[in-house]
């Protein structure tokens, strides 16, 4: 009895869901809902709208269709995580090639799920990348590993991996500026440039300040002094 309890006393992962098509929507909240530690928060039929509620209910994860009208679902992901560092996106797509996948990542989504997969590896997805960690579909990490998916590892390339408010961010690490300094300068909160230097360090696996300033001075974000 004590187990139920404290498993029903857990905090619930928020979930926004946006699909174009309507039962697909239905079909993923009937999934959702038979996890108790999800709660589906609100749906969006379009890139644009799932935008706007991301901004109004901060939901923990948002569930995207690659391909949606209006936005697409890589547009909306970008503009999500550009507004929100601390919301978790998972793409979700009917389709498993590599240039979708590359370009998840190099905005900073946080997973690959094909529209086949089955209930339960939705609700894993959406709990690890709540965790703080990644989640893609067995079939888009066999086709990431082929050998028409090699990434290209240079500073150029690893640079495009980048958010522009990251890259604003790394080119005040690179300068020897405090998260206080790069929040009034951008005018955002030292909270959110917590946020984009954890997000620098995860997609660069880049984990000094030293290291990030060698990285900024070797992509040319900043000049060598």
């Amino acid at each position: 009895m004590t187990r139920l309890s404290n498993v029903t006393d857990a905090p619930r992962i928020r979930v926004l869901l946006a699909d174009d098509h309507a039962l697909v929507r239905e079909g993923l909240r009937y999934v959702l809902d038979a996890d108790p530690l999800i709660e589906v928060v609100a749906e969006a039929s379009n890139g644009r709208l799932a935008v706007e509620l991301a901004q109004q209910l901060t939901p923990d994860v948002v569930v995207l269709d690659i391909t949606m009208p209006e936005e697409t679902g890589l547009k909306a992901a970008g503009r999500i995580l550009e507004a929100l560092p601390g919301t978790r996106v998972l793409l979700l797509s009917m389709h498993d090639q590599s240039e979708y996948v590359r370009e998840g990542m190099r905005i900073g989504t946080h997973g690959y799920l094909l529209k086949d997969s089955a209930g339960e590896e939705l609700r894993a997805a959406i709990r690890a990348v709540h965790a703080g960690g990644t989640f893609f579909s067995p079939a888009v990490v066999r086709r990431l590993s082929s050998a028409d998916a090699v990434v290209d590892n240079t500073p150029a390339s690893q640079l495009d991996q980048l958010t522009p408010r990251e890259k604003d961010v790394l080119g005040g690490v690179a300068r020897g500026l405090t998260n206080k300094a790069i929040a009034a300068e951008l005018g955002i909160s030292r909270r959110t440039v917590e946020a984009h230097r954890e997000s620098l360090m995860r997609k660069l696996q880049i984990h000094s300040v030293a290291g990030l300033t060698r990285f900024a001075l070797e992509a040319g974000v900043v000049a060598d002094a």
